[in-house]
Protein backbone atom coordinates (compact mmCIF):
# COMPACT_ATOMS: atom_id res chain seq x y z
CA UNK A 1 0.00 0.00 0.00
CA UNK A 2 1.37 3.69 -0.67
CA UNK A 3 0.06 6.93 0.47
CA UNK A 4 0.39 10.32 -1.44
CA UNK A 5 0.49 12.98 0.55
CA UNK A 6 -0.42 16.25 -1.15
CA UNK A 7 2.31 19.60 -0.67
CA UNK A 8 0.37 22.40 0.84
CA UNK A 9 1.31 26.29 -0.30
CA UNK A 10 5.44 25.86 -0.51
CA UNK A 11 7.49 26.85 2.22
CA UNK A 12 11.07 27.27 2.59
CA UNK A 13 12.87 24.06 2.18
CA UNK A 14 15.57 22.67 4.13
CA UNK A 15 19.11 21.86 2.35
CA UNK A 16 20.77 19.58 4.55
CA UNK A 17 24.29 20.58 4.91
CA UNK A 18 23.02 24.58 4.85
CA UNK A 19 21.89 23.86 8.43
CA UNK A 20 24.92 24.00 10.39
CA UNK A 21 25.29 27.15 12.55
CA UNK A 22 28.32 27.77 15.18
CA UNK A 23 26.01 29.85 16.74
CA UNK A 24 22.83 27.63 17.08
CA UNK A 25 25.39 24.75 18.14
CA UNK A 26 26.63 27.02 21.01
CA UNK A 27 22.76 27.88 22.02
CA UNK A 28 22.17 24.30 21.97
CA UNK A 29 24.53 22.95 24.28
CA UNK A 30 24.11 26.05 26.72
CA UNK A 31 20.82 25.22 27.18
CA UNK A 32 21.46 21.27 27.69
CA UNK A 33 19.20 19.98 24.44
CA UNK A 34 21.63 18.11 23.66
CA UNK A 35 25.12 16.52 24.89
CA UNK A 36 28.31 15.45 22.43
CA UNK A 37 30.24 12.09 22.39
CA UNK A 38 33.81 12.65 21.90
CA UNK A 39 35.85 10.10 19.51
CA UNK A 40 36.80 11.63 16.43
CA UNK A 41 36.43 10.84 12.19
CA UNK A 42 39.24 8.31 10.59
CA UNK A 43 40.71 10.03 7.76
CA UNK A 44 40.45 8.16 4.55
CA UNK A 45 39.52 5.10 6.32
CA UNK A 46 36.74 3.20 8.25
CA UNK A 47 38.45 2.73 11.78
CA UNK A 48 37.31 0.52 14.54
CA UNK A 49 38.96 1.50 17.30
CA UNK A 50 35.86 1.62 19.79
CA UNK A 51 33.25 -0.14 20.22
CA UNK A 52 29.73 0.14 21.67
CA UNK A 53 28.64 3.62 21.62
CA UNK A 54 31.88 4.70 21.70
CA UNK A 55 32.25 3.88 17.87
CA UNK A 56 30.73 6.90 16.19
CA UNK A 57 30.46 10.36 17.92
CA UNK A 58 26.88 11.73 18.46
CA UNK A 59 24.68 14.55 19.43
CA UNK A 60 21.90 13.10 22.01
CA UNK A 61 19.03 15.26 22.71
CA UNK A 62 17.36 13.49 26.04
CA UNK A 63 13.18 13.21 25.90
CA UNK A 64 11.60 15.26 28.56
CA UNK A 65 11.07 11.87 30.76
CA UNK A 66 11.36 7.91 30.25
CA UNK A 67 11.79 7.35 26.54
CA UNK A 68 8.96 6.04 24.34
CA UNK A 69 11.41 5.22 22.00
CA UNK A 70 14.72 6.80 20.25
CA UNK A 71 14.53 8.59 16.73
CA UNK A 72 17.98 8.16 15.07
CA UNK A 73 18.31 10.21 11.75
CA UNK A 74 21.72 9.62 9.77
CA UNK A 75 22.91 12.58 7.91
CA UNK A 76 24.52 12.94 4.21
CA UNK A 77 27.67 13.08 2.65
CA UNK A 78 30.02 15.39 3.83
CA UNK A 79 28.64 17.24 6.98
CA UNK A 80 28.38 16.22 10.58
CA UNK A 81 26.32 15.30 13.49
CA UNK A 82 25.13 18.25 13.58
CA UNK A 83 23.19 18.72 10.25
CA UNK A 84 19.66 16.62 11.15
CA UNK A 85 20.15 17.55 14.61
CA UNK A 86 17.19 20.29 14.14
CA UNK A 87 15.05 17.85 12.35
CA UNK A 88 14.29 16.17 15.66
CA UNK A 89 12.51 18.86 17.20
CA UNK A 90 10.32 18.86 14.37
CA UNK A 91 9.81 15.15 14.18
CA UNK A 92 9.39 14.70 18.05
CA UNK A 93 8.31 18.07 19.04
CA UNK A 94 7.56 17.14 22.56
CA UNK A 95 10.55 15.17 23.26
CA UNK A 96 8.74 11.82 23.75
CA UNK A 97 12.37 10.16 22.37
CA UNK A 98 15.61 9.91 22.69
CA UNK A 99 16.68 11.86 19.27
CA UNK A 100 20.11 10.57 18.56
CA UNK A 101 21.84 11.86 15.56
CA UNK A 102 25.42 10.44 14.91
CA UNK A 103 28.79 11.11 12.53
CA UNK A 104 29.96 9.16 9.61
CA UNK A 105 32.88 7.30 10.46
CA UNK A 106 35.10 8.56 7.07
CA UNK A 107 36.46 12.07 6.05
CA UNK A 108 37.54 12.31 2.46
CA UNK A 109 38.48 15.46 0.65
CA UNK A 110 37.56 18.20 0.97
CA UNK A 111 36.16 17.73 4.32
CA UNK A 112 33.06 16.52 6.25
CA UNK A 113 31.79 13.10 7.26
CA UNK A 114 31.00 10.47 5.07
CA UNK A 115 29.29 6.82 5.50
CA UNK A 116 31.04 5.06 2.58
CA UNK A 117 32.80 6.50 -0.18
CA UNK A 118 30.49 6.92 -3.44
CA UNK A 119 30.94 5.27 -7.25
CA UNK A 120 27.70 5.94 -8.03
CA UNK A 121 24.18 4.52 -8.16
CA UNK A 122 22.88 2.31 -7.03
CA UNK A 123 26.37 0.64 -5.74
CA UNK A 124 28.51 2.13 -3.00
CA UNK A 125 32.18 1.21 -2.85
CA UNK A 126 32.10 -2.82 -1.57
CA UNK A 127 35.09 -1.86 1.13
CA UNK A 128 33.99 1.17 3.20
CA UNK A 129 30.34 0.28 2.99
CA UNK A 130 30.91 -2.87 4.44
CA UNK A 131 32.84 -1.85 7.11
CA UNK A 132 30.65 1.13 7.82
CA UNK A 133 27.93 -1.07 7.83
CA UNK A 134 29.27 -3.17 10.80
CA UNK A 135 30.76 -0.20 12.42
CA UNK A 136 27.24 1.38 12.97
CA UNK A 137 25.63 -1.55 13.19
CA UNK A 138 27.16 -2.36 16.32
CA UNK A 139 27.08 1.35 17.42
CA UNK A 140 23.31 1.34 16.77
CA UNK A 141 22.63 -2.17 18.89
CA UNK A 142 24.85 -1.00 21.81
CA UNK A 143 22.52 2.40 21.95
CA UNK A 144 19.58 0.87 22.17
CA UNK A 145 20.41 -1.29 24.81
CA UNK A 146 22.05 1.12 27.04
CA UNK A 147 19.01 2.92 26.59
CA UNK A 148 16.73 -0.44 27.77
CA UNK A 149 15.25 0.00 24.34
CA UNK A 150 14.49 -2.43 21.33
CA UNK A 151 14.53 -2.29 17.63
CA UNK A 152 10.62 -2.29 17.98
CA UNK A 153 10.94 1.15 19.71
CA UNK A 154 12.97 2.70 17.09
CA UNK A 155 12.20 5.12 13.81
CA UNK A 156 15.26 5.20 12.09
CA UNK A 157 15.90 7.60 9.27
CA UNK A 158 18.49 9.61 7.21
CA UNK A 159 18.97 11.88 4.02
CA UNK A 160 20.48 11.02 1.07
CA UNK A 161 23.51 8.68 1.80
CA UNK A 162 22.14 8.45 5.75
CA UNK A 163 18.88 7.08 3.70
CA UNK A 164 20.94 3.91 1.81
CA UNK A 165 22.40 3.27 5.53
CA UNK A 166 19.06 3.43 6.84
CA UNK A 167 18.24 1.29 4.34
CA UNK A 168 20.91 -1.31 4.95
CA UNK A 169 20.72 -1.31 8.59
CA UNK A 170 17.02 -1.68 8.82
CA UNK A 171 16.21 -4.21 6.17
CA UNK A 172 19.65 -5.76 6.12
CA UNK A 173 19.59 -9.46 6.16
CA UNK A 174 20.30 -10.79 9.80
CA UNK A 175 19.60 -7.35 10.91
CA UNK A 176 16.71 -6.85 13.58
CA UNK A 177 14.07 -4.21 12.03
CA UNK A 178 13.67 -1.06 13.30
CA UNK A 179 9.40 0.03 14.43
CA UNK A 180 9.97 2.11 10.85
CA UNK A 181 12.47 3.90 8.81
CA UNK A 182 12.28 7.30 7.41
CA UNK A 183 14.09 7.66 3.82
CA UNK A 184 14.56 10.85 2.55
CA UNK A 185 16.13 11.66 -0.74
CA UNK A 186 18.16 8.62 -1.02
CA UNK A 187 18.32 4.93 -2.87
CA UNK A 188 18.66 1.33 -1.57
CA UNK A 189 22.04 0.02 -2.18
CA UNK A 190 23.67 -2.73 -4.79
CA UNK A 191 26.76 -3.83 -3.21
CA UNK A 192 28.36 -7.40 -3.50
CA UNK A 193 27.76 -9.82 -1.07
CA UNK A 194 24.93 -7.45 0.67
CA UNK A 195 21.50 -8.41 0.58
CA UNK A 196 18.23 -6.27 1.90
CA UNK A 197 15.50 -8.68 3.13
CA UNK A 198 12.08 -7.31 1.80
CA UNK A 199 10.48 -10.61 3.50
CA UNK A 200 7.35 -9.95 5.94
CA UNK A 201 7.11 -6.55 5.32
CA UNK A 202 3.08 -6.82 5.06
CA UNK A 203 1.93 -3.60 6.81
CA UNK A 204 5.35 -2.34 7.43
CA UNK A 205 5.78 1.54 7.86
CA UNK A 206 7.90 3.34 5.68
CA UNK A 207 7.72 6.77 4.52
CA UNK A 208 9.95 7.92 1.74
CA UNK A 209 10.22 11.70 0.42
CA UNK A 210 12.31 12.97 -2.81
CA UNK A 211 12.55 15.92 -4.86
CA UNK A 212 11.39 15.76 -7.81
CA UNK A 213 14.06 17.91 -9.34
CA UNK A 214 16.79 16.36 -7.69
CA UNK A 215 20.40 16.32 -9.25
CA UNK A 216 22.27 14.85 -6.91
CA UNK A 217 19.98 11.71 -6.59
CA UNK A 218 17.47 11.80 -9.48
CA UNK A 219 13.76 11.05 -8.41
CA UNK A 220 13.66 7.31 -9.72
CA UNK A 221 15.66 5.99 -7.21
CA UNK A 222 13.50 6.99 -4.81
CA UNK A 223 10.86 5.39 -7.00
CA UNK A 224 12.03 2.90 -7.41
CA UNK A 225 12.91 2.42 -3.43
CA UNK A 226 9.00 3.02 -3.27
CA UNK A 227 8.42 0.64 -5.49
CA UNK A 228 9.86 -2.47 -4.56
CA UNK A 229 8.42 -1.75 -0.75
CA UNK A 230 4.98 -1.67 -2.00
CA UNK A 231 5.67 -4.64 -3.94
CA UNK A 232 6.99 -6.02 -0.87
CA UNK A 233 3.76 -5.46 1.49
CA UNK A 234 5.10 -2.29 3.34
CA UNK A 235 2.74 0.20 4.39
CA UNK A 236 4.38 2.92 2.41
CA UNK A 237 3.91 7.21 2.71
CA UNK A 238 4.84 8.92 -0.09
CA UNK A 239 5.85 12.59 -0.74
CA UNK A 240 7.55 14.19 -3.80
CA UNK A 241 8.09 17.54 -3.36
CA UNK A 242 8.89 20.23 -6.49
CA UNK A 243 12.77 20.71 -4.59
CA UNK A 244 16.19 19.89 -5.62
CA UNK A 245 18.05 17.83 -2.79
CA UNK A 246 16.16 19.10 -0.10
CA UNK A 247 14.10 18.15 2.11
CA UNK A 248 10.52 19.32 2.28
CA UNK A 249 9.84 20.66 5.92
CA UNK A 250 5.59 20.45 5.41
CA UNK A 251 6.69 16.69 5.20
CA UNK A 252 8.82 16.52 8.03
CA UNK A 253 5.98 18.20 9.82
CA UNK A 254 3.39 15.58 8.72
CA UNK A 255 5.79 13.02 9.91
CA UNK A 256 5.91 14.30 13.34
CA UNK A 257 2.25 12.22 13.76
CA UNK A 258 3.28 9.65 11.41
CA UNK A 259 5.91 9.06 13.62
CA UNK A 260 3.61 9.21 16.94
CA UNK A 261 0.93 6.79 14.84
CA UNK A 262 3.57 4.31 14.68
CA UNK A 263 5.19 3.92 18.18
CA UNK A 264 1.97 3.43 19.21
CA UNK A 265 0.73 0.22 17.39
CA UNK A 266 4.44 -0.82 18.80
CA UNK A 267 4.54 -3.34 21.82
CA UNK A 268 6.91 -1.60 24.00
CA UNK A 269 9.58 -4.05 23.53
Amino acid sequence: MVRHTARPEPRPMVIPGSMRSSAAVAAASRDGSFSLTAPGCHPGRVGALMTGTDALVHVVRPPTGDPAGALVLLHGRGTSEYDLRPLLEVLDPHRRLLGVTPRAPLTLPPGGAHWYISRGIPGPDPKTFDESFELVSGWLDALLEENGLGHSRLILGGFSQGTVMSYALGLGAGRPRPRAIIALSGFMPEVPGFELDLAGLEGYPVALGHGTYDPVIPLEWGERARDRLVEAGADVTWRESPMPHAVDPDYLAELAGWITDVLGDADGA
